[in-house]
C-alpha cells in the first residue's frame, strides 16, 4: 500500500467525497461514505459485506492505520484535514474517510435462516441515530438480519453507520415495500411477528419463540394499528409516569428477551 498525496480539493480522484452531507441525502451511485477509524476497520475486516473503493486519510492518522491498509486492493489518498474539509464541505476532525460499494440488494426471504431465526423489522424509522442504534443492538443480541420498509432511512447513511459502530456494514439487511410485506414474509417463513405496545402482555413472561421477527415503528406514533393487529403484542413494564422508551432502547430490551436462549448458547461455546 503506497498512499497517494493530494493537496488540491478539486482533484477529480476525490469526486466521490465531495459535498458529503448533501450527497448522503440524495445518494451517490451505489456508493456510501464510511467515517472514522472504528468504522473503517470494520469495513476492512473479513466479515464486512461491502468492498472498499478508496480511502482518504490525513497524514497524522496514517501510521496507526497502515497495518490495516497494507493489503487493501484500492487506492489510499493522503490529504491534510484542511483539504479533506474543503472536499467534504465541513471540517473533518477524525481524518479518516472511505468510499464503499454497495453491491446487489439481497432477497429478503433469503436472509431468513432455517431452524432458529430472529430478525428485526423496521417500519417508518426516519431517524438515522435510531436506525444505527438498532443495527448495533441487532448485532449485539444475535439477530440474523434486519428488514426495512421503504420509508425507513438508509442504514448506510454516514451517521447511521457511525452510530451503529460499523455493524450496519456486517449485519445482513434488505428492504421490502411496506410493513404489510414484512408481515407477509412472516407468514411465508413461519415467523412470529412481535410488536411492542403498552397494551401487550408482559415481555418478561413471553415464552421462547424459536422463529420471531421483532417489529419496531417510529417514535411517537409507533406501528400502525393495522400492523399491530397482525402481531403478538408485548409490553415492557415501566415505572409510573413513564409511558415509553427511545425506540433503540426498547429494541435492545426486547431483543435481549427474544434472543436469550441463543445468547446463552453463544456464551457457552
Amino acid at each position: 500500500m503506497t498512499p497517494t498525496p493530494i493537496d488540491d480539493p478539486d482533484d477529480p480522484r476525490l469526486d466521490a467525497y465531495t459535498k458529503m452531507r448533501e450527497r448522503d441525502l440524495v445518494g451517490r451511485q451505489r456508493r456510501f461514505i464510511a467515517e472514522g477509524e472504528v468504522v473503517l476497520r470494520v469495513l476492512l475486516a473479513g466479515n464486512a459485506r461491502f468492498r472498499v473503493e478508496s480511502v482518504l486519510v490525513s497524514p497524522e492518522r496514517l501510521p496507526g492505520l497502515a497495518p490495516a491498509l497494507a493489503h487493501l486492493d484500492a487506492p489510499v489518498y493522503l490529504a491534510a484535514k484542511s483539504v479533506m474539509g474543503a472536499v467534504a464541505g465541513f471540517p473533518i476532525h477524525r481524518g479518516v474517510l472511505a468510499v464503499g460499494l454497495r453491491g446487489p440488494e439481497p432477497d429478503p426471504d433469503a436472509l431468513v435462516p432455517a431452524g432458529s431465526a430472529l430478525l428485526v423489522g423496521l417500519v417508518g424509522l426516519a431517524n438515522h441515530d435510531n436506525v444505527g442504534g438498532l443495527f448495533r443492538n441487532a448485532a449485539a443480541f444475535g439477530a440474523d438480519a434486519v428488514l426495512l420498509d421503504a420509508e425507513t432511512c438508509d442504514p448506510l447513511y454516514r451517521k447511521a453507520i457511525r452510530v451503529s459502530a460499523g455493524t450496519s456494514l456486517t449485519m445482513p439487511f434488505a428492504r421490502l415495500p411496506t410493513g404489510d410485506d414484512l408481515l407477509n414474509l412472516c407468514e411465508r417463513q413461519g415467523l412470529v411477528p412481535v410488536a411492542l405496545s403498552p397494551r401487550g402482555e408482559d415481555i418478561g413472561g413471553l415464552p421462547p419463540l424459536p422463529r420471531a421477527l421483532l417489529m419496531l415503528g417510529t417514535e411517537g406514533p409507533g406501528l400502525p394499528e393495522v400492523l399491530m393487529a397482525r402481531a403478538r403484542r408485548v409490553a415492557i413494564p415501566m415505572a409510573p409516569g413513564v409511558d415509553s422508551l427511545n425506540v433503540a432502547v426498547a429494541g435492545a430490551v426486547a431483543l435481549h428477551r427474544l434472543g436469550g436462549e441463543r445468547l446463552a448458547s453463544i456464551a457457552g461455546r
